[in-house]
């Protein structure tokens, strides 16, 4: 889920989360502190948590199921309750921080950065979490309501994870006086020992600008990525090929269209067809 997501939000962007595979765990590719990598991490880690607790909403495991926490009445004043099946986040939460946190063992800048990551996106997905009410009555009448709490749709949740890779804060490791050992995250280029936002996505390198083929960054390079020939923006043929020039394609599409139904029994089309251009970069 967090893959496809992150593919999605970079879709135009010169690095398209292509490092990231089926076999890469984590961004494990993204060896460069990068915002990038931020993103990864977060989008991973709440990807984690909003599956585990979709799937305990739906009944599909067992050691979970609906928020027991949401139920019977909850403001009488107000006149409504809690009902139906409330989705158990914190539990989704708590199983993603076991099994996503659990590789960060290394007792350096980079764990703390990949640690705060992961929270900020979890973080995000919490305070997404949606109140859905049913009215009960008479004849239509709201004498009482029901409510329950369900999941953000993910794609909000990239959204507001992608927003959060845009305003990413650089950062510096601060070290304990005796050990010498990372003790926490602050923001870099400030004389204050101020600290990040819970929700802020944090970096400690600045990111290559991926336009060239680089093992050591996991970048794949721009070459053979389609571009847009009129976009001003990131997509376009002059920003994603980085000044290398673009190649032009040009081929036919052809389908079946105009289709009817004759009695009886069968159905004729016409052929139609349509001229396309693509641009691919250098």
């Amino acid at each position: 889920m967090g893959i496809n997501e992150c593919q999605y939000q970079f879709r135009f962007g010169r690095w398209n989360c292509s490092a990231l595979g089926e076999k890469t765990v984590f961004g494990q590719e993204l060896r460069v502190g990068s915002r990038e990598a931020a993103f990864t991490y977060a989008i991973t880690a709440a990807g984690v948590a909003h599956a585990v607790t979709a799937a305990c909403s739906q009944g599909n495991l067992s050691n979970c199921g609906c928020d027991r926490e949401k139920q019977g009445y909850y403001n009488q004043a107000e006149g409504w309750k809690w009902g139906g099946c409330s989705a158990d986040v914190r539990y989704g939460i708590d199983f993603s921080r076991r099994f996503v946190d659990a590789r960060e063992i290394k007792k350096n800048a980079r764990r703390l950065m990949n640690l705060h990551n992961n929270e900020a996106g979890r973080k995000v997905l919490e305070d997404r979490m949606k109140l859905e009410c049913k009215c009960h009555g008479v004849s239509g009448s709201c004498t009482t309501k029901t409510c329950w709490t369900t999941l953000p749709k993910f794609r909000e949740v990239g959204r507001l994870l992608k927003e959060k890779y845009n305003a990413a804060v650089q950062v510096e490791v601060v070290r304990a006086s005796r050990l010498r050992q990372p003790t926490f995250l602050r923001i870099k280029q400030l004389r204050s020992y101020q600290k990040p936002m819970e929700t802020d996505l944090v970096y400690i390198e600045k990111s290559p600008n991926y336009c060239e083929e680089d093992a050591a960054t996991g970048s794949v390079g721009t070459q053979g990525r389609l571009c847009n020939r009129t976009s001003p923006g990131a997509d376009g043929c002059d920003t994603m090929c980085c000044g290398r020039g673009y190649n032009t394609h040009q081929y036919t599409k052809v389908w079946q269209c105009n289709c009817k139904f004759h009695w009886c029994c069968f159905v004729r089309c016409n052929t139609c067809s349509e001229r396309t251009e693509v641009f691919t970069c250098k």
